[in-house]
């Protein structure tokens, strides 16, 4: 997911740092928000970027909304939710 882009510009960073060229760096992803889209373009203008959707953006969490959720949290079963995923 790209949410504010932070971690994708971290590891572009790691690779420009190794030599690697910013136009032979692709960006792939499930799902992307206008603002990591948008931090992308302007730190990392020649990366290019596939994703399969845009959603509407984030929330006060930095959450991308609708997006998937906590997808880490309930894949590794680290939190309890009310619908039950977890056994809770």
């Amino acid at each position: 997911m790209l949410a504010t882009g932070g971690s994708a510009c971290t590891a572009i960073k790691v690779l420009k740092d190794a030599g690697v060229p910013e136009a032979r760096i692709t960006f792939a992803n499930v799902v992307s928000c206008p603002e990591g889209l948008a931090r992308l373009q302007r730190e990392c203008p020649k990366v290019k970027v596939v994703t399969c959707a845009c959603d509407a953006g984030l929330d006060e969490r930095k959450f991308i909304v609708p997006g998937l959720g906590d997808f880490g949290d309930r894949y590794f079963g680290t939190a309890g939710y009310a619908e039950g995923f977890w056994g809770a």
